[in-house]
């Protein structure tokens, strides 16, 4: 979707395929009967515009006007309207004057990896002339493609057979995450390339871009907000964990850091739902990685903890749909993994469980959508689980009870 007027700006964590994005579209548009002398694209990666400043970022123009003339019209050049592609442009010093310039007359395209195109940053430098799209790692149905496998249209009609292995490949890309380069790797390499990807983007996002000088405490944060996916998460209690091991460390300082790590995509934080700021501030906050395959990279407790990959899956998966997302702590003290808002206007309140064949287990999770149900009115209520086996017979009134791939495939 492009809004006339304003750059679209690919944003994601590093190694997502943002590059590749700029690709797509241009390809897509070619397919369409865009000629491609309308969709020039530039990086800025290439050694022979290193040292180029944002006063020299004329000539780009300059040059593809002399060898496509401007239209008799004076929009665009003689193909028609043109579509600037720019990759890694963050490196130009002052890039956002020309960009905004440029968008006067012509479409913008922009993709990098740096924390000068994180979210806050962009809405910053564009000054609301940018429409962000957001990237993700692979979803279970780009996973499945990427393997040479088609989704299948309706999982829930499937037979024992191909949902067994429909099933296996959904716990592979539960553990495996959907980085593109990580796909088919083995273990070993995997978890070595994702350990490069946080490293990559603490230094360069987190400790250069904002100058962050307790790259100590940080590393702490990182390791224990990764290795306790889908965990609560207090600044205070973390503080007082900190102070035990020597680490020096002021709780603003903290607040900082873990904005730092949000707004570089490593980790996604969930506040409870509630119209009081003061509840949202003293409530534990959950937290979440980019992607389920920094999961087992991370934790130390040596369990699988397919439960925390599943509920982290999900949660990517409504953050696709675009939807506004929190907690809910119902006034009985249980609590509901998500409330979601779609733009459309839906409300959803989905509760995460790997496996209800338990039916303590089941009624606790069918408690908690009962309690959240009541305080949400109307909302859909969802439970969802890691496979078909072990669902329950008989579900209560007004709740959906259905596997995670098949509610990621429907959509």
């Amino acid at each position: 979707m492009r809004l006339t007027g304003k750059a679209t700006v690919a944003v994601g964590m590093r190694r997502v395929g943002k590059t590749t994005f700029l690709h797509q579209l241009r390809a897509e548009r070619i397919g369409q009967g865009v000629p491609k002398e309308c969709l020039p694209y530039v990086s800025f990666e290439d050694e022979r515009l290193a040292g180029l400043d944002a006063v020299r970022l004329h000539l780009l123009l300059d040059e593809y006007y002399r060898q496509f003339p401007v239209s008799d019209s004076g929009e665009g050049c003689r193909f028609g309207r043109v579509t600037w592609h720019f990759d890694e442009i963050q490196v130009v010093p002052g890039w956002e004057r020309f960009v905004r310039r440029v968008l006067d007359d012509s479409e913008i395209v922009v993709a990098g990896s740096s924390a000068a195109l994180l979210s806050r940053e962009v809405a910053t430098s564009l000054r609301g002339r940018a429409w962000q799209a957001p990237l993700h790692p692979f979803s279970f149905a780009e996973s499945l493609a990427d393997r040479g496998r088609r989704a299948p249209e309706s999982p829930e009609l499937l037979s024992g057979r191909d949902r067994s292995r429909l099933e296996r490949a959904f716990l592979d890309w539960l553990t495996e995450g959907g980085f593109p380069e990580a796909q088919g790797l083995d273990q070993t390499t995997r978890r070595q390339l994702l350990r490069d990807y946080v490293d990559v983007a603490v230094l360069r996002d987190v400790v250069e871009h904002h100058q962050v000088r307790n790259v100590t405490a940080l590393r702490w944060m990182v390791r224990h907000l990764l290795g306790n996916a889908a965990g609560s998460f207090s600044v205070q209690k973390f503080h007082a964990r900190l102070k035990s091991q020597g680490v020096p460390v002021a709780k603003d300082t903290l607040h900082e850091l873990l904005a730092c790590l949000e707004d570089c995509f490593l980790v996604r934080v969930l506040e409870v739902e509630s119209a009081s700021a003061r509840r949202r501030m003293v409530n534990p906050r959950k937290a979440y990685p980019a992607d389920t395959g920094l999961i087992p990279v991370f934790d130390r407790s040596g369990q699988a903890n397919v439960g925390h990959a599943l509920e982290t899956a999900v949660l990517v998966d409504l953050e696709r749909r675009r939807c506004e997302v929190a907690y809910v702590r119902t006034r009985q003290g249980h609590e509901v993994d998500f409330l979601a808002r779609s733009p459309c206007g839906r409300t959803e309140l989905i509760q995460v469980c790997a496996d209800i064949s338990d039916r303590a287990t089941a009624a606790r999770e069918f408690r908690a959508l009962e309690g959240a149900a009541a305080e949400f009115p109307g909302a859909r209520q969802l439970l969802l689980t890691l496979t078909r086996d072990g669902l329950p017979a008989e579900a209560p009134s007004g709740v959906e009870v259905r596997p995670a791939y098949e509610w990621m495939l429907s959509a």
